[in-house]
C-alpha cells in the first residue's frame, strides 16, 4: 500500500510545523528583544509535556485521573526542597523527581485502580488534595506562600538559571515525549492499555493483567508529570503548594481533551490553544475567566476528537487514526466542565 504523502495529511504536518515554529522562538525573542514570549511558549511547553503524561494514563488508558497535579508539584519540590538544602545538582534533582513520583503513583496508583469511573477520579483527587494541604502545612518550607528557589538544577556545564536554557530542554523534553508517545501507542504495552480502555473484560479473559499494565502506565504517567513540575520550578525559580491545587489536574485533563484524547500530537495543540487563548483573552478584560471557562465547556462537551480529530477530517484518507469511546470522552467532559465550572465560580 501507498504511503499517503505528508502534504496531504494536516494532522501530522499541522504540528510538526508548530514543533518547527517553537524551534524558533528563542532566536525570534532574542532579535526581537521580546524575551518575554521565551517564559511564555516555554510554559505551553512544559504543560504540553505535563499533558503528553497524562495522556498515557487518560487517552491511552482511559484513567480519568483527577490528580496529576500531585505529580507536577512533587517535581516542583523535588527541586525546592533539595535546593533549600543546599543541593544544586541537577542529576539529584531529576532523581529525586523520578524515584518520588513513580513511588507516589505506584501506591496511590493501586490503590485508585480497586475502583472505576467517578470513584477512580474522586480517589485520584483526594490524593492530590492530601498532597497539596501537606506542603501548605510545611511552615519551614514556605507553607502556603511557597518557597523561592536559590539554587536552579545544574546538569553539568548546563544551568536552568535563564528561561532560555529551560526551554531549550523543555523542548528537547517534548520532542522525546511525542516520539516516545507516537512508539508507545503502537507498542505490545500500548495495546494492552488501549484494548483495556476500550474493553477490560475481553483483555483479561485473554490472560493478560490488565490491573498491572494499568498501574505501570499510571506510575509512568506520574514520572513525566513530575519532569514537567522539575522544569515549570526552574522556570518560575518557585514551588508552590498551589500547582498540586485541584484546578490544575482539571486544566490538564481539559488540554488533553482539546489537543484529542489518546492523539499523539493532542497534548501539544491542546496546551498551545488552551495557555494561548487565556493569554489572549487576558489582554481584552480582567474577567477573563469568565468567558474563558464557557469556551472550554463548549469545546470539551463538542469536540469528541479534539483538534487533532478535526485536522484528521481533512486528510485524504479521512479517517481518524484512533477511535475515542463514549465512556471515556463522557468522563473526561465532566472532569473538563467541573474544572472549568470551578474557575469560573472562583471569579464570581
Amino acid at each position: 500500500m501507498a504511503m499517503t504523502p505528508l502534504i496531504s495529511r494536516p494532522s501530522a504536518w499541522v504540528p510538526l510545523l508548530v514543533l518547527l515554529l517553537l524551534a524558533t522562538v528563542p532566536f525570534v525573542a532574542q532579535a526581537t528583544g521580546q524575551h518575554f514570549y521565551v517564559a511564555f511558549f516555554a510554559r505551553i511547553i512544559i504543560y504540553a509535556i505535563a499533558a503528553c503524561a497524562l495522556n498515557i494514563a487518560l487517552g491511552y488508558g482511559g484513567l480519568v485521573s483527577f490528580g496529576h497535579s500531585l505529580f507536577l508539584g512533587l517535581g516542583g519540590y523535588a527541586v525546592g526542597l533539595a535546593s533549600f538544602h543546599g543541593v544544586g545538582n541537577g542529576w539529584v534533582h531529576l532523581a529525586l523527581c523520578l524515584g518520588v513520583c513513580g513511588l507516589v503513583a505506584l501506591v496511590t496508583g493501586a490503590i485508585s485502580l480497586r475502583t472505576t469511573g467517578i470513584a477512580f477520579i474522586m480517589i485520584t483527587l483526594a490524593f492530590a488534595q492530601m498532597g497539596y494541604f501537606l506542603f501548605v502545612s510545611l511552615k519551614h518550607y514556605g507553607g502556603d506562600d511557597g518557597m523561592s528557589i536559590a539554587q536552579t538544577s545544574r546538569f553539568g556545564p548546563l544551568d536552568l538559571s535563564s528561561a532560555t536554557s529551560v526551554y531549550v530542554v523543555a523542548f528537547v523534553v517534548l520532542v522525546l515525549s511525542i516520539w516516545w508517545l507516537a512508539k508507545l501507542r503502537v507498542a505490545p504495552f500500548g495495546m494492552v492499555i488501549r484494548g483495556a480502555r476500550q474493553n477490560a473484560r475481553r483483555v483479561n479473559a485473554a490472560g493478560i493483567p490488565v490491573v498491572r499494565y494499568q498501574l505501570l502506565a499510571y506510575a509512568m504517567s506520574g514520572m513525566l508529570c513530575g519532569v514537567a513540575g522539575l522544569l515549570l520550578a526552574n522556570l518560575n525559580a518557585f514551588a508552590s503548594p498551589s500547582t498540586l491545587a485541584w484546578s490544575v489536574s482539571g486544566e490538564l485533563i481539559v488540554i488533553v481533551v482539546i489537543g484529542g484524547l489518546g492523539t499523539v500530537f493532542g497534548p501539544l495543540m491542546g496546551a498551545l490553544v488552551f495557555l494561548g487563548l487565556e493569554e489572549i483573552l487576558k489582554g481584552f478584560t480582567d474577567h477573563w475567566m469568565v468567558i474563558f471557562g464557557p469556551l472550554i465547556v463548549i469545546v470539551a462537551l463538542l469536540g469528541k476528537r479534539g483538534i487533532i480529530g478535526l485536522l484528521q477530517r481533512f486528510d485524504s484518507r479521512g479517517k481518524p487514526s484512533a477511535k475515542v469511546t463514549t465512556t471515556t470522552t463522557t468522563a473526561a467532559a465532566i472532569a473538563a466542565t467541573g474544572a472549568a465550572t470551578g474557575v469560573a465560580k472562583g471569579v464570581l
